[in-house]
């Protein structure tokens, strides 16, 4: 546990750094620090674990560098064919990389002229080199590459070489080499701590919003189950942003036993979700991560390209509410796959059309006949009683293939005001009930890093949803478990208070003591009517004095 403290406590001070060091090149809270900061950081990390696979992977070449403490020196020993030998035998999963792509040897180059010149070319040399492995694509099939050129973000160019050398200054005194050791759980926070101050709602039009640990790992431990024995398992996200509930689920899953699809409009949040996924063990998803609208264009299609592929789990955080006027009809065109419609565009505040309606059909179309899913929503669909999201209720109660809701503690999001639920979903049927929980009360009140008031479950409080949840648990004033016809009795709502029995507390007293408590609450009431009635003398008074002024 030490160990690991002290790896995270050295992998932030290195993100620390980076920002620092971009503050100083004037780059703070530009649009493209970001890419900068993520872009390098990913940098180290492919050449560390080229580095670690070297010493450590049952190939011909780890006895030769198994036990070196310059592994970089080393292997810049061997000409370029051995290298590439080298680079096949270490896998697909891990990078291309040559001696002239490693740290040290930008490291040992910074006294050259021109090194922002350098620096960016071994960034799109790498780039080139694992174009096939370590890319992801858009919906037209492009290529995005893994690197870009980054000092051009740099607008005095006079300032370009010594901001590629402090920031290779700052890799070169660290290593990932202890922490490979660790898992998801490590990689998950640092992950949190690196896109946290770029995830924000000021992204503009297309704002994505960072789904809470807390929230993706329920999601992840109800739809697969703990210590579930599943294998070649395919999980989708149509709004994936930076990928946090995908890697809930294949962590949940066993990383080596699924494959990742995912769609998402930003391109900021393809180059985070790129991120994500290297950092977590799934480069072979890479392919499956697409740049894109998918509800205008979905490239995730069946083998014969006319349908939507359907997944094993489908989860989804998608925006709530958006301008889409530009795309509406569009959509609208597409009845067979939007079957409880598509929100109008309003005259005025074109920004609040509910897309999220949109998504929870699309996720709908994507599950399997035996498989599941779980969208975030805003609380207020689930007590929806007219227009399209009373149309999707009806539909998923009618069908049998609603499964729960767990509506969740406010100001859980830290960048969304609203108030959200999870809607969960089982294409088998397999259940005779509808669990619903209310965790509104959960959560500890902690301040974000811009001092606002949030709120987070703890680890217990997230065992007690999962128990609840997969137990079907009818707990006071918590959760209820409802049949599909005691839904339909109430008008398809599925918040969990409206079925909570209502309480009448009675209280032992005796006469006197009843007849004592009637007399004070007259002489009160009495009193109250006796100054209501003064007040309206006064105003009558008033009025009778008002004359028409011309």
């Amino acid at each position: 546990m030490r160990e690991k403290i002290k790896n995270k406590k050295k992998t932030v001070a290195l993100i620390d750094e980076l920002k620092a060091t971009c503050q100083s090149a004037g780059l703070v809270n530009d649009g493209n620090e970001f890419k900068i900061i993520t872009q390098v950081f990913l940098y180290k990390f492919l050449n560390d674990k080229f580095g670690y696979t070297l010493k450590n992977k049952d190939t011909r070449y780890k006895a030769q560098f198994e036990n070196v403490s310059d592994w970089e020196g080393e292997y810049s020993k061997l000409s370029e064919d051995e290298q590439k030998r080298v680079c096949r035998a270490m896998g697909a999963d891990c990078p291309n990389l040559y001696s002239r792509h490693l740290i040290t040897q930008l490291w040992n180059q910074q006294t050259k002229g021109d090194f922002d010149i350098i620096f960016d070319s071994t960034m799109k040399d790498i780039a080139a080199e694992n174009m096939e492995i370590f890319s992801t694509l858009t919906v037209a099939n492009t290529k995005i590459p893994i690197f870009e050129p980054l000092t051009q973000y740099v607008t005095d160019d006079s300032q370009r070489a010594s901001f590629a050398r402090a920031l290779v200054d700052k890799l070169a005194k660290f290593s990932f080499e202890e922490a490979f050791s660790e898992r998801y759980d490590f990689f998950a926070n640092i992950f949190e701590y690196l896109i946290q101050d770029y995830n924000t709602a000021g992204g503009g039009k297309y704002a994505e919003y960072y789904t809470p640990h807390a929230i993706a790992t329920i999601m992840a431990r109800l739809l697969v189950g703990d210590n579930a024995d599943l294998h070649n398992i395919e999980c989708y996200d149509p709004s994936a942003g930076t990928g946090t509930l995908l890697m809930a689920l294949a962590h949940q899953i066993g990383e080596d036993r699924c494959t990742i699809f995912s769609q998402d409009i930003s391109q900021r949040s393809n180059k985070m979700l790129k991120l994500n996924l290297i950092l977590n063990n799934l480069v072979s998803s890479l392919d499956h991560a697409i740049q894109g609208d998918t509800l205008v264009n979905p490239y995730h299609k069946s083998d014969d390209g006319k349908e939507l592929r359907q997944f094993d789990f489908v989860v989804s955080n998608p925006p709530f509410k958006m301008d889409f006027s530009d795309t509406r009809e569009k959509i609208a065109a597409m009845p067979a796959r939007f079957w409880a419609g598509v929100p109008n565009i309003p005259k005025t505040k074109k920004d609040s059309m509910a897309i999220y309606t949109c998504f929870i059909q699309h996720v709908i179309n994507s599950i399997k006949e035996s498989g599941k899913g779980a969208i975030v929503i805003p609380t207020g669909f689930i007590t929806a009683k007219s227009g399209i999201e009373n149309k999707i209720l009806k539909k998923i109660v009618d069908d049998k293939i609603v499964w729960g809701v767990v509506s969740m503690p406010s100001n859980v999001f830290v960048n969304l005001g609203t108030n959200v639920s999870v809607l969960f979903f089982d294409k088998a049927k397999t259940a005779e009930k509808v669990i619903l929980i209310d965790a509104s009360k959960l959560g500890e009140e902690y301040k974000d890093s811009n001092g606002l008031k949030k709120r987070r479950l703890t680890n217990e409080e997230i065992d007690k949803i999962v128990k609840t949840f997969r137990n079907k648990e009818v707990v006071e004033d918590f959760s209820v478990a409802v049949t599909y016809d005691e839904i339909k009795e109430k008008g398809y709502v599925l918040s969990a208070g409206q079925y909570f029995d209502i309480k009448i507390e009675y209280v032992d007293i005796t006469e006197e003591e009843f007849n004592s408590q009637m007399k004070a609450d007259m002489e009160e009431l009495n009193a109250m009517f006796t100054e209501s009635h003064k007040l309206e003398e006064e105003i009558q008074k008033q009025l009778a004095t008002l004359k028409f002024c011309e």
